[in-house]
């Protein structure tokens, strides 16, 4: 399966679970089934942004433009990984993987600028009512989330193009369930420097940016909120970003979780600290697009009531 030292690496082998050849079928129900809540829930939501006219606002279209994308996202990574889990021969093509890399890296880049986008939508509508209209009108929200899909769309035919580049030579095992562009440069036989220093200034740009704009966005939220004299005011215009507040918490609670944690010493389990590693990483894709849509439905009264007329509707036509 490997290449030899002098040839050219044509295509990858993915380990995934090779080592741990019963939980493939545990994990391939597993997987399976969040996906398919995954496509269930995102598609609802998208749906109902759509044919719902009370849902026809900001905040609503940063959601549907929110759910599309996890939809991508996971589309780009599980059926592979599901293929994985069936077959013994787990290889991807070069080209495959560099795909199956840009989509991941573009989807996830979009998200981070995404989310920071809605922290403005909500900022806007809780600090600045009366302007809203004015300052997220429909001149001004649709190239925002157009432009988050252009910002994630070029970082990452940058970081891809600055991969694909490097000479793959030698060993072409990657310890990983799909293509993640770090597992693939370590295969690389040259400097990957500049690989390294691109990715970081792009974290800092897409992670670290919105974070922090999102961060002081949500201090201005906060102290107006505070200043409502009347609780059921404070508690409406909470309730009006309780679930992107959660949503951002989970997506970036999720990003420190699987790159902060202590990385094992222990010779004897490295290999069950990259098991670990893989399967944080492989759930981690999974779970903030499986729950985004809970959580809009369950806090959010628009939301549940849109969901509800649209299962009335269906009912009612059969």
């Amino acid at each position: 399966m490997e290449l030899s030292n002098q040839s050219t690496v044509t295509e990858f082998v993915l380990l995934g679970l090779s080592a741990h050849p019963k939980l493939e079928k545990t994990f391939f129900v597993l997987i399976l089934s969040m996906y398919l809540v995954i496509l269930l829930g995102n598609g609802v939501l998208i749906l109902v942004t759509i044919l719902d006219s009370h849902l026809h606002t900001p905040m609503y279209f940063f959601l549907g433009n929110l759910s599309f994308l996890d939809i991508c996202y996971t589309t780009s990574s599980v059926p592979l990984v599901l293929h994985g889990f069936l077959t013994l021969r787990k290889t991807i093509s070069f080209s495959g993987c560099a795909v199956q890399m840009f989509l991941s890296f573009a989807m996830g880049a979009t998200e981070c600028v995404l989310l920071g986008m809605m922290a403005f939508d909500r900022y806007v509508a809780i600090c600045n009512p009366l302007r809203y209209p004015v300052v997220m009108s429909k001149a001004a929200y649709v190239p925002m989330a157009a432009s988050s899909w252009l910002a994630g769309g070029v970082n990452s035919l940058v970081q891809i193009s600055l991969a694909v580049q490097l000479p793959f030579c030698g060993d072409n095992v990657i310890n990983h369930f799909t293509c993640e562009i770090l597992a693939v440069l370590k295969l690389a036989c040259a400097d990957i420097s500049i690989n390294v220093i691109s990715m970081g200034v792009a974290n800092v740009i897409f992670l670290g940016v919105p974070v922090l704009f999102i961060f002081v966005s949500y201090i201005f939220i906060l102290s107006t909120i505070l200043r409502i004299p009347s609780a059921e005011g404070r508690k409406k215009a909470f309730s009006t970003c309780s679930a992107h507040l959660t949503v951002v918490v989970i997506f970036y609670g999720t990003i420190l979780f699987m790159y902060g944690k202590p990385k094992s010493k222990d010779p004897l389990g490295e290999d069950k600290q990259y098991l670990s590693d893989k399967l944080i990483s492989l759930f981690y894709g999974l779970l903030t697009p499986m729950l985004n849509p809970i959580i809009y439905s369950l806090r959010n009264k628009d939301v549940k009531t849109a969901v509800r007329d649209l299962a009335d509707h269906k009912c009612f036509t059969q």
